[in-house]
């Protein structure tokens, strides 16, 4: 762990949580056909990262110091779940959200952990549906469904 990396890092994010929070306030608190506000995902994510930041914040106090120690960056890694979350943002809706989110999960569970491929398989399987669930049927909200081609709707 790189302590300054990571300290500059947490201040950012903790920023873009602020960021988040304070933007949703702007946005409807309802949306048609919908009970639960589309507001709601990014003020939940904005306090989210905020908390996230503060701890990592904290952390970077109480690292040892260890001297100057060079860490490699993984630019790899870091391309294919960048790509991974691009494509997700732009396939969402044409595939919906449970195929779309659950082959993100795999790609990065993957990325980051080569094997374990049932494993990932059933946590990514279980988090699509049980978000999508969640959402959809106990809080009354929208989200991209199956796609049509799949005859699921």
């Amino acid at each position: 762990m790189n302590r300054t990396f990571d300290r500059y890092a947490g201040i950012v994010f903790l920023a873009v949580g602020a960021l988040f929070v304070v933007e949703s306030q702007k946005i409807t608190a309802s949306s048609y056909g919908s009970n639960v506000g589309s507001n709601i995902f990014p003020l939940g994510l904005g306090i989210f990262l905020a908390l996230m930041s503060i701890r990592l914040i904290y952390e970077t106090f109480r690292y040892k110091n260890t001297g100057r120690e060079k860490e490699k960056l993984d630019y790899k890694r870091f391309g294919i779940i960048f790509s991974a979350a691009v494509l997700y943002a732009y396939f969402l809706e044409d595939i919906g959200f449970v195929i779309a989110t659950f082959l993100f999960l795999m790609i990065g569970f993957q990325t980051m952990q080569r094997g374990k491929i049932w494993s990932s398989l059933i946590i990514s399987a279980a988090f699509s549906f049980g978000v999508y669930y969640l959402f959809v049927h106990v809080m009354d909200g929208t989200l991209p469904g199956f796609p049509s081609w799949l005859g699921l709707e």
